[in-house]
């Protein structure tokens, strides 16, 4: 068991992790929400325009980071040695509304390169553990040394009023931390900041219905991570982060095309060799006393402009030519799609005349990186299945989740006619019925509420049914006797011979 000492020691290693990753997270928030600063521009340009167009932005970094979420749905947990999914996880699963809060985790791991879910046990129901996904920026894990599935120590560290809190989790304990939240001013006395700096230490949290630290029955660290584009060496890589200079060389773009368009964007005139008009000025008695110029936005209004000088001619120039800026930015979408993997039609929004099988070629650089995340995520909710487990005592199942594997809906989008077509071929070369409804997308549960259905029509009407398998409509299973007056159906042999 660690000491407060060592506790307080870890806490403060891990809100220095938290803090390095802050500015990154809140940065690849911001561009996935629109909030994208005017890049590349002149300082000439961001001088008089930068103000014009702060709140402007063409966001395809939504549309980047949503594109593979969108097809990452879990439809069970199923246990190594097992040829069912577990209902009792899957019970879990929806009692803690995971359905849609796992796509916030997964938004999340693809926006900030991470996120987390924690698993503890509810005293007031032993066979109900709750489950959350968990803000990156609140949660870190540390590893053992050299590995990177092996939690040594977890911290999940948020705000709440004029107060901070934290929470150490370790593998035999967890610690409850808190602190008062100090307004940050900077007319204070050397005195007063060493006053703060004292209130600003982590201290227990007063617990009155449990010890502080409280023991870890389930003996692991109860967090686990979600890493998106994991690496070797280095921390996982958020899809926001290659997208973000496309990004603002596409704003740039825009900005630079509204001005165009403001100042060029139809025929200007100038008028030469001559004097600007000017209107006799009278005094109370009516006598000219002098002259002022004529207002040139009266002239503007009445479109008409009069001029007495002999050299006095009109020139002009022609619009610009505001396709040219069009043009560049469906080139940078275009590299922005190569570069993410996400179809051209989910960007560019122009729908040619493609038959479903060329719009699923377009798409398979989206389905592989939607299979690769659901790799890496993959990991971590297994573990976090073992984790509900152990919560619920369960070591058994536990241990078998430790090689089980989590069941994921079709990534890929097809027609209900071409997904029909497909399963029935598979029908025909021997698939069960089962193994069928989940690949078609049915969940585990759904699965064994339209089989009980099936059971349920033969009671009912078994005639039907062995009418079905006589015609063909479906495989017949043993050799059904033949009604009056037609030919009995050829066995498996005979349909070979023939």
């Amino acid at each position: 068991m660690a000491t407060i000492d060592q506790a307080l020691y870890l806490v403060q290693l891990l809100e220095a992790e938290l803090i390095r990753r802050g500015p990154e997270i809140t940065r690849h928030n911001d561009y996935y929400r629109g909030k994208h600063p005017l890049k590349f521009a002149s300082e000439e340009f961001a001088k008089f325009h930068g103000d014009r167009y702060r709140d402007f932005s063409d966001n395809w970094t939504q549309v980047v980071g949503d594109s593979p979420v969108e097809r990452m749905t879990v439809t069970g947990f199923q246990a190594s040695d097992a040829t069912e999914a577990d209902k009792e996880l899957w019970k879990v699963w929806q009692v803690n509304g995971l359905d849609a809060d796992s796509q916030l985790g997964f938004l999340g791991s693809v926006v900030n390169a991470r996120s987390f879910v924690l698993v503890w046990g509810d005293p007031s129901d032993p066979d109900m553990p709750v489950v959350t996904f968990e803000d990156p920026a609140q949660c870190v894990i540390a590893y053992e040394p050299g590995s990177r599935r092996r939690r040594r120590a977890a911290l999940k560290r948020w705000q709440d009023g004029n107060e901070d809190f934290a929470t150490l989790y370790l593998p035999g304990e967890v610690w409850k931390f808190a602190r008062p939240r100090l307004a940050q001013t900077d007319d204070k006395s050397l005195q007063m900041m060493d006053v703060d700096e004292a209130l600003k230490r982590w201290k227990p949290r007063e617990l009155d219905e449990e010890p502080n630290p409280q023991p870890n029955p389930m003996g692991v660290v109860p967090m686990v991570e979600l890493p998106n584009k994991p690496t070797l060496s280095g921390d996982p890589i958020s899809d926001v982060t290659g997208v973000i200079a496309m990004q603002d060389a596409i704003n740039l773009l825009w900005a630079q095309l509204f001005t165009a368009s403001d100042y060029a964007s139809f025929p200007q005139r100038v008028i030469l060799g001559a004097e600007r008009p000017v209107i006799p000025k009278l005094n109370a008695e009516g006598i000219v006393v002098g002259t002022q110029p004529v207002d040139i936005q009266k002239f503007a209004v009445d479109r008409v402009m009069m001029f007495n000088d002999k050299d006095a001619r009109i020139g002009e120039w022609q619009a610009a030519n505001l396709t040219m800026y069009t043009s560049l930015i469906e080139v940078a979408v275009g590299h922005l799609a190569a570069q993410t993997r996400t179809p051209q039609h989910y960007l560019v929004g122009k729908m040619a005349n493609l038959a479903e099988g060329a719009l699923l070629a377009a798409e398979t650089g989206l389905v592989k990186r939607t299979e690769e995340k659901e790799i890496w995520s993959g990991q971590g909710l297994r573990e976090m299945a073992r984790l509900i487990a152990l919560a619920r005592g369960e070591d058994g199942k536990a241990d078998a989740m430790r090689s089980g594997r989590v069941l994921w809906a079709d990534v890929e989008s097809r027609s209900h006619a071409q997904m029909a077509d497909a399963l029935l071929k598979l029908k025909q070369l021997g698939f069960p019925f089962k193994w069928l409804a989940l690949r078609y997308g049915l969940t585990p549960t759904e699965v064994a509420d339209v089989i009980a259905m099936r059971a349920e029509e033969l009671d009912m009407d078994p005639v039907t049914e062995l009418t079905r398998q006589m015609t063909g409509s479906v495989p017949q299973v043993g050799n059904v006797p033949p009604e009056d007056g037609e030919e009995p159906m050829p066995d498996e042999g005979e349909e070979a011979a023939a």
